[in-house]
Parts: structure tokens; sequence; C-alpha cells
């Protein structure tokens, strides 16, 4: 089984064999004397002013932990819920996960992608940052703005130098960020990976949009290129840009004047076009924009990232963004390019000879929703052709919070293997009924379904496979350990009676029974929050809505739809997304304008429209995320006349 952090694999392999990936086993040690660059001379305090501060480490960094001291690190299994197919199985799928970033980069291996785009909160404002409203996404915003301008450097700084680990010794780190706290970043990037690593400042320049009265118009963004090692690719012809008018005479004027020296070469335009300067302007998706743009409200055009992926990778390497938000990046990664038609309207080509592997992250399930059916809108119509193309699936993975529904369904040994894992358990090749060890301490895992409690002949059972252990007889050990979903009162009371044996008996047993959606399930976890990192939400199970889905007829071919009566099985949920496929088939792909529709209040459109193209039987389906996580389907076919 694919573990996803076996350094011998690249970062984008993902799983092959079964549902479940391990984490990695993780010892709290001591950060490595070189873990930042040496950077004295660069960060020595000014002699001629006298005894001035200088910091030298970014911030939060601790001499001995690192980042670890603030941010304690996690081990969690990834659980795979959804593989997008594309016809060509045999190839290491992409991955695409949802979790929280920073520990989800903690369980992949060191210097194993080329390229880490990363379009990260702006740090422009509470509520423009927090997009789509899931519980994690507030969570993390909120800790963000906990300490202002220093808290969300540190909340940065802890992910860039996992980025740094990531990246090859020829990678490439682009942070894309605007004037809110680009000074700043910019500043820390140099603590971490080294003055001497900045490549560029690149500009985006943009036109539309308000304009102030007061002031110039704020029409650009900033996106620093960092290198990893001493060097880093470039391909500049795959970036070179046509040249003006006045640049083609002014080189006609000096190719004149240099004939003699014999130099004239050099002042010939290059039939590649233009050495690109480090600004270039491209127009932002605008509302009107039908073709690409979904309604992810700061999604990037493909033009900007396909720009960034082809002058700093080759085709075939590993490129990232652990920030995915829309899904532009993943989008241009697997080969989707914008182009226009004959008639100068905007297009999107597939072009898989240009596509790189690639792995994309981020907190919110909308966000990581939305990327997944993009994807499958995009190259959904070339999956016939996938196996020629050479198109990797989309392996959908969590981390942190998991779907008890696909847990139910998994064999008995994913899933002891997943829970014991979860639980901070190592899985055991022993007796069979024993399934793992927590420390010295035995542990049982119940079935996978639900409804099936455990029972009082199970506790006998598993009681009695601890005293037939060798180091029960040797070291005395009469401690053993239940995880299950439920315990039947008579699993209980079967319990309660070997402990009683303690007073009397030397064959008394102590065990503990663990529901797997309690708090003492995740103690381990929620134990490593400190003041600055708050896990007391990681590791939770969550159920899917039940979508009930209702429509009438308004007009000839015009249909209402509604899902208001929609049930969250989720404690404490509500909706936040709705996504609409009216034309459903072998895979879920929205129709263009109903991934994510939100209306006036910025609350999910419940109730949509759709007008038909034809009439006839038509497949419908609905997909609903809550802001805990949960995904319900619902699909039905109708008679459209």
């Amino acid at each position: 089984m694919a573990n996803g952090h076996d350094p011998e694999r690249t970062a984008v392999a993902g799983p092959s064999k079964g549902e479940f990936l391990a984490p990695p086993n993780i010892a709290e040690a001591d950060e490595p004397s070189d873990a930042l660059p040496p950077q004295e001379e660069f960060w020595r305090p000014p002699v001629r002013f006298g005894s001035v501060p200088v910091e030298k480490e970014p911030l939060g960094w601790d001499r001995r932990r690192g980042f670890r001291k603030l941010f304690p690190q996690v081990a969690l299994p990834f659980q795979v819920v959804e593989r997008v197919s594309f016809g060509h199985s045999e190839l290491e799928p992409n991955r695409l996960f949802w979790g929280d970033n920073l520990h989800v980069m903690r369980q992949l291996p060191s210097e194993s992608i080329d390229l880490i785009y990363i379009d990260p909160p702006f740090f422009s404002g509470r509520h423009y940052n927090v997009i789509f409203g899931d519980q994690n996404e507030l969570r993390s915003f909120s800790d963000i703005w906990e300490g202002g301008m220093p808290g969300y450097l540190i909340w940065l700084n802890a992910r860039l130098y996992e980025m740094k680990r990531l990246l090859k010794k020829t990678g490439s780190l682009l942070v894309h960020c605007d004037w809110h706290a680009s000074h700043y970043i910019k500043v820390e990037l140099d603590k971490i990976f080294g003055h001497q690593s900045f490549m560029n400042e690149l500009v985006w320049c943009y036109r539309g949009g308000g304009v102030p009265k007061d002031r110039f118009a704020k029409k650009h963004d900033i996106i620093f290129w960092y290198k990893r090692g001493a060097t880093c690719k470039f391909n500049v012809d795959a970036v070179r840009v046509p040249y003006s008018g006045e640049s083609l005479e002014r080189l006609k004027h000096t190719a004149r004047a240099f004939r003699k020296s014999g130099t004239y070469d050099a002042y010939r335009p290059n039939e590649k076009g233009k050495h690109p300067e480090d600004w270039f302007e491209i127009q932002p998706l605008m509302p009107s924009e039908k073709v690409e743009r979904i309604g992810y409200p700061t999604q990037k055009p493909l033009e900007l990232l396909e720009r960034f992926i082809e002058a700093t990778t080759d085709v075939g390497d590993v490129v990232a963004d652990f920030f995915v938000g829309g899904g532009s990046f993943a989008a241009a990664a697997a080969g989707a390019r914008s182009a226009r038609t004959e008639d100068n309207r905007p297009a999107i080509e597939f072009h898989p000879e240009r596509a790189r592997r690639w792995l994309a992250c981020d907190q919110s399930r909308v966000a990581i929703a939305l990327t997944s059916d993009r994807l499958a809108s995009l190259f959904g119509d070339q999956s016939i052709f996938g196996k020629e193309l050479g198109v990797p699936d989309v392996a959908v993975e969590h981390w942190g919070v998991y779907e008890m529904r696909r847990l139910a369904e998994a064999p008995s040994d994913q899933f002891q293997g997943f829970i014991l894992r979860a639980f901070g358990a190592v899985p055991e090749q022993g007796p069979s009924g024993i399934h793992g060890a927590k420390g010295a301490i035995p542990v049982w895992v119940g079935d996978p379904d639900p409804k099936k409690a455990v029972t009082a002949h199970d506790v006998q059972n598993f009681a009695n496979e601890i005293r037939k252990t060798l180091r029960y007889k040797q070291d005395n050990l009469r401690d053993g350990i239940m995880l299950a979903w439920a315990f039947r009162p008579d699993a209980v009371e079967a319990a309660e009676r070997l402990r009683r044996l303690e007073q009397t008996d030397l064959n008394f047993i102590r065990l503990e029974q663990v529901r797997i959606d309690s708090r003492r399930f995740r103690e381990h976890v929620a134990a490593l929050s400190t003041d600055n990192a708050d896990y007391e939400n990681f590791l939770t199970f969550v159920q899917p809505p039940r979508v009930e889905a209702g429509y009438k007829r308004i007009a000839p071919r015009i249909y209402k739809f509604d899902v208001s009566e929609t049930v969250v099985m989720n404690a404490g949920a509500k909706i936040i997304n709705v996504q609409w496929d009216f034309d459903y088939g072998a895979r879920f792909s929205s129709t263009q304008g109903f991934s994510f529709v939100h209306g006036g209040n910025n609350e999910p459109a419940l109730q949509v429209p759709y007008a038909f193209p034809s009439s006839g039987k038509k497949r419908v389906a609905c997909k609903v995320q809550d802001d805990m996580g949960g995904e319900g389907l619902w699909t039905a076919e109708i008679e459209v006349n």
C-alpha cells in the first residue's frame, strides 16, 4: 500500500490499492543545525550604531524545535474518498488533499517537488479572506487574525518552512501576495530560504474595477520567486512575449550601429519573441467571463498560472499548490490552457502533452469539491481518450476529517489499520483477537458497520487473547483497549465483571472501551494543543447530508429545483454549497454556472431554475456540502417536456 511518505516515492504518488494511507512514524526531535541558511554577514548587527538588536530568524522559530514548538506535529492517516477517473488507472494518480496544509505537508517526502505555487490569504480583511465558510476555514483564519501581522507571518512561516523541505534542490517557490503583506513576507522568505536564493519580484498588472478618489489605483499583485538550491529551471523560450513595433524599430537601428563590430546577431530579433520583463499585464476574470470563471471570488486566470508553470518546470515535473482554492493551478498543471476561438472569443483547450504531475491541498471541503468537479468538467469529454493520452486519475484524500459512510463500507482489515493509526496505535500481525498495540497495551477494533455494536462475547474473546499472549505471562500485562462505534449494555457489563475480579482472582483484565467518535479517541491529538495551536477539532468523523430535492416545471423545458428540505446529519452544521449536474452521466460534473451558486446574502442558493436545451429523459444530480465537511449526493431521472 502506498504510504505517501516513503522517500523512494515521489510526493505525487497516490494510492494504487486500498483506501487508507498510513502516516509516517513521527518522533519529536530537535531541528537540524542547518535548518535555516547561514546568513551571518547579511543579518549582522550594524556596528556603527552600537548594539542594535537584529532578528536573524523568522518569526515563530524556536532554535531547538523550529516551528513544532508552536505547531506540534500530528500524524494521522489519509482517507481516499474519491477517484476521478480519466481512463488510465494504471498511472499513479495526481493527489488532491482536504486538510490543514501544514500537517499534510509534514507527511510528504522531502525534496520531491519541482515547483510550489501558493496563493495564500492576503491579510486583506477578516471577511474578505473567508470565502467558503467551512468551520475549518473559519478556525484557521481566526488564528491568523488573532495576533495581527506577526500572527499571520508566524502562521505562514511554518508552512513556508515545510515547502522548502519539500522542494527539490533545483526546485522553485512562487508566493503570490499583494500590498497588504508583501513587504513583510519578503523579509521572512529571505530568512527561511536565504536572501541569495531570491530570483525575482514578479508584478502581475491588471485593469478594471473601482478607482479611488484619494490615491493611485491599486492594480497589481506581487509574486516572489525563490529557488531552493544553487540553481533552478528557467525556460525562457516558453514565456517569451511578442516584440512591440517600437522594440523592433529600436533593434533595427541598434543593429546598424553594431554591424561593423561583429555583434550584429546579438541585436537581431529572436524568432520566438522578446525576453520577458518581470512585469506583465493579464486581465483577471471578469464576472461576465462564462467559459473559465466558476464563481470563486479570488479565482486566478489560467493564462497567469500556465506562465509560471511553463517558465519554471518541464513536462512531467511535479508541481504543487497548497492553497488550491478554485482549482486553477491544478487545471493548468493537468494541461488546461486558455485560448481564443476563430472569432476571438475566450476558450479552454486541453493539452495533455504539456501536463505536469501535481498535488494540491486546501482546508476547505468546498474548495476540494470545486477543484475535483472542475477537473471532471474540463477533461471529462477527453476521458474516452484518456488511455491513449496518458491522463492520470485524481485521488481525493482527506486528512483529519473522515467520512463515516466510507469507513463503514471498508474491508475489515483496512478499517482496523485506519482506526489503529488514527488512535495513535500500531497495527500488529499477532493473534487474531488482538489487532494492534498502543505502547504495551493490546488494542482490539470492532466492526466497520456502526450498526454492529460490540457484544459480551467480543469482550470475553479479547480478554482470553490477552491472557494467552507472552507479554501477559511475563510482564503481568492486564490492560486492553477496545475501539468501536458502539458497545452493547452486555458488553459494558462484561468488561465491568472482568475488572471486579481484580479483588479476588488473578485472572482479572482491565478493558477500556472507547467509542471511535468520542473525545477519548482523539485525546492524543487534542493533548498536542498549545496556546497557539488548537487541535481539538482534528480527527473528527462526519456524516453526509441526506439530500432531499424536489422540482417542478415552470415553463417549457424550464424547471425549478429545490434542496431546501435537505437534512444535515452533523450536529451544529449547515449547508454551505450546492452543485448541480443537469446532464449526469458516468461521473458528476457540474453544469456551467452551477458549481458555486450563492445569493445576494452570500448564502448558498437552495433553489435554482434551469432551462434544458431539449426535451426527453434527463438524469440530474445534486451535491450538497455542509460546513463540517459532509457531502451528500442526490440523483433522479426526469421527463423534460
